[in-house]
C-alpha cells in the first residue's frame, strides 16, 4: 500500500504545473511549521545556538526556509523517478569542480570517496552520471534503508536509474571496499548523529557524535576525500558541487576536516544554511539523562579538536540552568556541587537561577557563567521573566529545591530537560524526569546534602565533590573575632547575653565584631555594652557582599547554627558553632576549614562561655 501510494503521489506530482508544486509546497512547509511545535523548537534552538549573534529575525527567516525546502526535497524525491533524463538535466546542474573531481579519476584512478553533508536535494546526486563527461566510474552510494520493505525498495530502485549502485549499510560493507580497492567511487552521509558508534567531536562548538566511516575508509585504502553537495539555484533548481578535503589521511584527520568544513560553509554562506536540516537532533550526544552529567564516548576525539582549534578549554555551549534553594545556607551547601558538575561537565554554560538578594554574592564568587534573579514579591514578573527565558534555549535545568514555583519556572524556560527530586507527596508533574530517593534511604542519619548527592549520581554525575573553602576577592584577614549572636528560633538556639560577655571578657586581648540582621541590633548592644571600642557592631549595616567580605576577613567566628556560619565555613573561616536543638549531622558546616562544634548537653543555654573560650583559643592556636 506505501509503495501504492508513492507512486501514484509521484506520477501526479511529475505531471503537475510547477506553479502548482510550487504552491502545495508553501502551504504543506507553512502547516508544518506551525503545526508541529516541538520541530520548530528544535529548528530554532540550533539556530540560536550556531548562531547567537545573529538577529531573531534572521534565524525565523533560516527556520522557515528550511523547512520549505525541505518539504521541496521531500516532494522531489517523490516524483523524480518520474522525471525524463532530460527533465532531470534541467533540474541539476554539474559544476566545474564537480566535472575536474571526474577528470582527475579519470586520469589517474584512486580510491575515492565523496561524502555528503545533510542538504536539501540530497536525491539530485543520484543522477551524477548524468552531470559529468563519459564514461563514469564504477559509483555506488551506502544509504541507511527504511523499516517498509516495498517504499524501501521503490526508493533504491529509483534511485539507480542512472547506474549508481546503492549499498545498504544493513548488508555490511564488504561491497564498498571491494569497489574502493578496485579505485572506485563511493559516497557516504557524512553524520553528526552517530550515536554511541561515532566518535566525539565539536559542531559549532557543541559536542556532537560524528560517524567516523568516511575516516576509517579514507585511512584504510589512502582515498582522496571531496564533500559532494547541492547548491540551491530556486525552486527544483539545483546545481552540484564538490570540494577537496585535504588532511593529513588519518580517520581522526578527515573526520575533523569533514566537520571544519562543514561548519565553514554553513556559516559563510547564508544560501547554503538555509539548505542544510536543521530540524535533526544532531547534538543530542552525551544527553541522556542517566549520563547528563558527565562526558562519556568510546571515541573521544576531543583532545584533537582543541589542538587544531587551538582551544585552552571547551567551548561552554551546553546551556545549563541551576535553580538554587532559596536559603543562604543551603544555596553555600550547593558549592561542592556546582564545582563538581562544572568539571564534569565543562562544556557547559551554567546559569545559576536564585532569589535576588543573593545574586551579587553568586557573582562573586564567579561559580557560574550567567545569573538569573527571582523576585520574591513580584511573582508575575518573576514568572514573565522565565517565559521570556524560552527564547535563549536552555537545554537542561537542574532544580536543587523543590518548591512547585520552581517547577513552574523551570516548565516556562522551555528547556526540553528538567531534574529533581521526587518526594512522598510530591509528584512533580512539571518536570521531565525525576530521582526518586531508594525506599530505605534513611535521611536521618545523613547530613541534608545527601539527597543532592542521590540526585546527582541518578542523572550521572561521578565527579568527587570539592569541599575546600573558596575565597572573596579583595578581603584579606583581619584581627578580629565575629561573633553572630542571632537569637534563634527558640530558647534552645539562644545563647544567653551573659554567655556572649563572658566570652568576649574572657579573651580581653581580642577584638570583636558583632554580626547580624537590623532586627539584632538590639540584642548586639546589649552584648557590646562597656567594652568600648574593643567590640564593634555591624548588625543590619551590611548587605550580603559586605557581610561576606567582613567574614572573610575574620580570625574566626563564633555563631548559632546560622547561614552565617555556613558562609564562613564556606570561606574558610575558622569557627566555632553553637548548636542547639538542630543536629549538626544533618545541619552542621560541611567545608575543610577549621570547625569546632559545640553541642551541649541539653539546651544550649547549658553550653558554657568557659567552654566556648577554650573552643576559640583552641582554634586561634592551630591556625596561627
Amino acid at each position: 500500500m506505501v509503495k501504492l501510494l508513492l507512486q501514484i503521489a509521484g506520477w501526479l506530482l511529475a505531471r503537475s504545473p510547477e506553479f502548482l508544486v510550487r504552491g502545495l509546497t508553501a502551504v504543506v512547509a507553512t502547516v508544518f511549521y506551525y503545526a508541529v511545535g516541538s520541530r520548530r523548537r528544535v529548528i530554532h534552538s540550533n539556530l540560536h545556538h550556531a548562531f547567537p549573534a545573529r538577529s531573531a529575525k534572521w534565524r525565523s527567516a533560516t527556520a522557515r526556509e528550511c523547512v520549505r525546502r525541505f518539504v521541496e526535497t521531500a516532494l522531489y524525491s517523490v516524483a523524480s523517478p518520474y522525471f525524463s533524463e532530460a527533465r532531470i538535466r534541467r533540474i541539476a546542474h554539474g559544476t566545474e569542480s564537480l566535472r575536474a573531481a571526474f577528470a582527475a579519476h579519470r586520469a589517474q584512478p584512486q580510491p575515492t570517496l565523496f561524502c555528503a553533508p545533510h542538504f536539501a536535494h540530497w536525491e539530485t546526486q543520484t543522477a551524477l552520471s548524468l552531470l559529468v563527461e563519459a564514461p563514469f566510474p564504477q559509483f555506488a552510494s551506502i544509504y541507511r534503508p527504511i523499516d517498509n520493505v516495498a517504499a524501501d525498495q521503490f526508493i533504491k530502485k529509483s534511485r539507480e536509474r542512472f547506474g549508481m549502485r546503492m549499498l545498504s549499510r544493513r548488508q555490511g560493507f564488504q561491497e564498498a571496499m571491494k569497489l574502493l580497492r578496485g579505485n572506485g567511487c563511493l559516497a557516504i552521509l557524512h553524520d553528526q548523529n552517530a550515536g554511541e558508534s561515532g566518535a566525539l567531536t565539536l559542531l559549532f562548538d557543541r559536542l556532537c557524535s560524528t560517524t567516523e566511516l568516511p575516516g576509517i575508509l579514507a585511512q584504510k585504502f589512502n582515498a582522496a576525500v571531496y564533500v559532494l553537495y547541492p547548491r540551491y539555484l530556486g525552486f527544483w533548481k539545483v546545481e552540484l558541487n564538490v570540494d577537496r578535503i585535504i588532511t593529513d589521511g588519518t580517520s581522526e584527520g578527515v573526520t575533523i576536516a569533514l566537520n571544519r568544513w562543514l561548519e565553514e560553509r554553513v556559516t559563510q554562506d547564508d544560501n547554503q544554511c538555509r539548505s542544510w536540516l536543521w530540524g535533526h537532533q544532531r547534538w543530542k550526544s552525551q544527553s541522556v539523562p542517566a549520563v547528563r552529567f558527565r562526558i562519556e564516548q568510546k571515541r573521544d576525539l576531543l583532545a584533537a579538536e582543541m589542538r587544531h582549534r587551538q582551544l585552552a578549554t571547551l567551548p561552554r555551549r551546553l546551556r545549563l540552568w541551576i535553580r538554587l534553594p532559596d536559603q543562604l545556607r543551603e544555596i553555600v551547601q550547593a558549592f561542592p556541587f556546582l564545582r563538581a558538575i562544572r568539571t564534569a561537565r565543562p562544556d557547559a554554560e551554567i546559569t545559576l537561577v536564585a532569589e535576588s538578594e543573593f545574586i551579587p554574592l553568586l557573582k562573586l564568587l564567579a561559580l557560574a557563567d550567567r545569573h538569573h534573579a527571582v523576585t520574591e514579591g513580584a511573582i508575575f514578573s518573576s514568572l514573565v521573566s522565565f517565559a521570556r527565558a524560552r527564547q535563549s534555549f536552555p537545554d537542561c535545568y537542574l532544580l536543587l529545591t523543590d518548591s512547585m514555583r520552581a517547577d513552574l519556572e523551570a516548565w516556562l524556560t522551555g528547556a526540553p530537560q528538567r531534574f529533581g527530586l521526587r518526594r512522598p507527596g510530591k509528584p512533580r508533574p512539571l518536570l521531565s524526569h525525576r530521582c526518586k530517593l531508594a525506599a530505605n534511604f534513611d535521611e536521618a542519619p545523613h547530613h541534608q546534602t545527601a539527597r543532592w548527592t542521590e540526585l546527582l549520581r541518578h542523572f550521572g554525575l561521578t565527579e568527587a565533590l570539592d569541599f575546600s573553602p573558596l575565597s572573596l576577592p579583595g578581603a584579606p584577614r583581619g584581627e578580629a573575632i565575629g561573633l553572630i549572636c542571632s537569637p534563634g528560633n527558640s530558647s534552645a538556639q539562644h545563647w544567653p547575653v551573659q554567655h556572649w560577655r563572658a566570652l568576649i571578657a574572657a579573651l580581653p586581648e581580642l577584638k570583636f565584631e558583632l554580626y547580624g540582621t537590623a532586627n539584632n541590633a538590639p540584642l548586639t548592644a546589649e552584648i557590646a555594652a562597656g567594652f568600648g571600642d574593643r567590640v564593634s557592631i555591624h548588625a543590619g549595616q551590611t548587605d550580603l557582599v559586605e557581610l561576606a567580605k567582613n567574614l572573610q576577613a575574620c580570625r574566626a567566628l563564633v555563631s548559632n547554627d546560622t547561614d552565617e556560619l555556613h558562609l564562613a565555613n564556606a570561606l574558610g573561616v575558622p569557627v566555632v558553632g553553637l548548636f542547639g536543638s538542630s543536629n549538626p549531622v544533618r545541619t552542621g558546616p560541611i567545608f575543610s576549614g577549621p570547625v569546632q562544634i559545640l553541642p551541649p548537653a541539653g539546651s544550649l543555654t547549658e553550653l558554657s562561655p568557659e567552654t566556648v573560650t577554650t573552643a576559640v583559643r583552641q582554634l586561634l592556636q592551630s591556625n596561627n
